[in-house]
């Protein structure tokens, strides 16, 4: 049988990821009713490091991670009576973050940085650094549910009740150990409820918009941010090369791969008399190939460093429900595990731009049973 695991019977120090937003603030508000609570908030990035891609003056304002939401974090805890820190995590979230980051930009693929950060960063050394301070489990503002099956003595992770919210695909990297020791108040909740709640509360943020970059990457320009980061660090900038069509034909020269992602379609830098979407990005070939719409669809994929909350089905191939984006519907599909936490996704139905650097994650109806990354698109 499964039971909640969002309450506690015995009331402990807990700490709350404080992000400067409305979701971790609400959070922060319904938990320190409850028990004793400490704010921590994370310092990932300078946004002042890279001048050349940093936001004006004028639009800093609810952008994750920034000065502000710093300030606004500490307002909220500050009107709450907790303890409030801020812990500095700007050299871990550089390597196992930001790094990457450009690395798998510049190796034709799009990455998801939230999903690296949420493994390495704010699930780990958040909670390592949490416990160290005597509070064994972090609350965050995410949108999902966690459960505790006592049959099977594992915890589930379950999508949010605001479906238009869930968060769960970022989630898919959890290990158990991790999930005994988070808690996600707001699972049961919807956006406009929680908006309330922080209106009824008088929380210093109850009007702040949601902020909808990557915290890094504050003016949503990924490449000149790549170009920007690799000047910093004195490493080659990337080269332009051929922008081809499906039949090889030369239409251009781009500027450099990670410019593109598949499915892209404005920013090509060619006009052809009919629209063209990015159908390929190959590094070895520093070539960008596009194509017509329907190039885009495919059926088959492989995924590498899988994680599973709930162990895999046993057989040849299991059916699964199975997002390629945070956005993406369910899809029916099927997986084939292979050697090393690698497998094989089938779908029933082509699937519109299947990404490699992007994460596979299966559902059972609203069970996350876990996920991995694209590596390559398989032709049908």
């Amino acid at each position: 049988m499964a039971t909640q695991k969002n309450t506690i019977s015995t009331p402990p120090t807990l700490a709350v990821a404080m992000s400067g937003g409305v979701d971790s603030s609400t959070a922060a508000a319904l938990l320190a009713e409850e028990q004793p609570v400490v704010g921590l908030t994370m310092q990932l990035w300078n946004q002042r490091r890279l001048p050349a891609v940093a936001p004006p003056d004028e639009v800093r304002s609810g952008r994750c991670c920034s000065l502000d939401d710093v300030y606004d974090a500490r307002r909220v805890a500050e009107f709450l009576g907790i303890p409030y820190y801020v812990v500095n995590f700007e050299q871990n979230f550089e390597q196992q973050v930001v790094r990457p980051f450009v690395e798998r930009y510049l190796a034709g693929e799009t990455p998801i940085p939230c999903s690296l950060c949420n493994n390495h960063i704010k699930f780990d050394q958040l909670i390592r650094t949490a416990r160290s301070i005597g509070a064994e489990r972090v609350a965050t503002g995410h949108y999902a549910r966690i459960l505790y099956d006592s049959a099977t003595h594992r915890y589930r992770l379950l999508k949010a009740v605001d479906e238009s919210k869930d968060q769960s695909y970022f989630l898919f990297g959890l290990t158990q150990e991790q999930l005994s020791r988070s808690l996600f108040p707001l699972g049961d909740m919807t956006k406009a409820q929680v908006r309330a709640l922080a209106r009824a509360q008088h929380l210093p943020v109850a009007e702040k918009s949601e902020s909808q970059e990557i915290c890094f990457v504050p003016t949503g320009d990924y490449a000149g941010f790549i170009d920007a980061y690799l000047s910093e660090q004195k490493q080659k900038s990337a080269s332009e090369g051929p922008l081809v069509s499906r039949e090889g034909k030369l239409l251009g020269r781009h500027r450099g791969i990670h410019h593109f992602t598949l499915g892209q379609r404005k920013g090509l830098g060619v006009a052809v008399g009919q629209p063209l979407y990015v159908i390929q990005v190959d590094a070895r070939k520093n070539q960008v190939m596009v194509g017509d719409d329907k190039d885009l669809y495919r059926r088959r994929l492989l995924a590498r460093d899988l994680n599973w909350i709930a162990p895999p089905k046993s057989g040849d191939w299991f059916e699964v429900s199975a997002k390629i984006r945070s956005t993406h519907p369910p899809a029916s599909a099927r997986v084939r595990l292979g050697a090393e936490a690698a497998a094989q996704v089938e779908f029933a139905e082509p699937q519109r731009a299947i990404t490699p650097g992007q994460a596979v994650v299966f559902y059972d109806g609203e069970e996350m049973l876990g996920g991995g990354w694209v590596s390559e698109v398989l032709p049908d």
